[in-house]
């Protein structure tokens, strides 16, 4: 059976798009393959990445061109290099009702919590760690799931819970999640959608 086609979004330094890599090259990711990666902003590490790995990428720039354009641009991209599924990891922009429509159940995110909790608009990066510490919890995580209209509200594909220590800071329990959660779940997903 051919491999899915698979183009991850970033915003940032790439490190959920390099695990990714690794699983591929490692074995782990075998499914799918990834085959395109769009950035929404120039410049970011995640580009340097994709090209050390040999995979296309582009800096869409989100801020100059605006959702719709960015949107348009991206769609091309993506029909242009067959693009089965999308993860947005470490995306830090939420895609339109209409955008979503055209992939439905083939995009897939990873949110740095245990959804429902600490999750929806304005819950992204340091912010959802804050806001766990603040709460007191002794358990958080992360989930990866569907990507659908609802920000954070598509079906959960699969979920890892990650212990809250004493004296953890947003910074200690961000690095923890990502290793002990992150990591982990996102290349099982996406290895498990693409086997569908």
């Amino acid at each position: 059976m051919p491999k899915k086609r698979v183009a991850v979004f970033v915003s940032g330094g790439g490190t959920n798009l390099q695990v990714l890599l690794d699983a591929q090259a490692n074995g782990t990711l075998t499914s799918g393959e990834i085959a395109l990666v769009i950035a929404s902003k120039p410049g970011v590490f995640a580009l340097e990445r994709a090209a050390k790995a040999g995979v296309p990428s582009f800096a869409v720039s989100r801020k100059e061109l605006g959702l719709a354009e960015f949107e348009q641009r991206s769609l091309a991209l993506l029909e242009e290099h067959n693009i089965d599924f999308i993860v947005t990891a470490g995306f830090l922009t939420i895609l339109s009702e209409d955008f979503v429509r055209r992939y439905p159940n083939k995009i897939i995110n990873v949110h740095p919590a245990l959804i429902p909790a600490f999750c929806g608009q304005g819950f992204y990066g340091l912010r959802v760690h804050e806001a766990a510490l603040e709460r007191g919890v002794k358990l958080t995580g992360a989930t990866v799931h569907f990507v659908n209209e609802v920000c954070d509200g598509g079906p959960i594909i699969a979920q890892k819970a990650v212990e809250v220590l004493p004296g953890d800071t947003p910074e200690t329990l961000q690095r923890r999640v990502m290793e002990q959660a992150e990591w982990l779940l996102l290349p099982q997903a996406l290895e498990l959608v693409c086997t569908d």
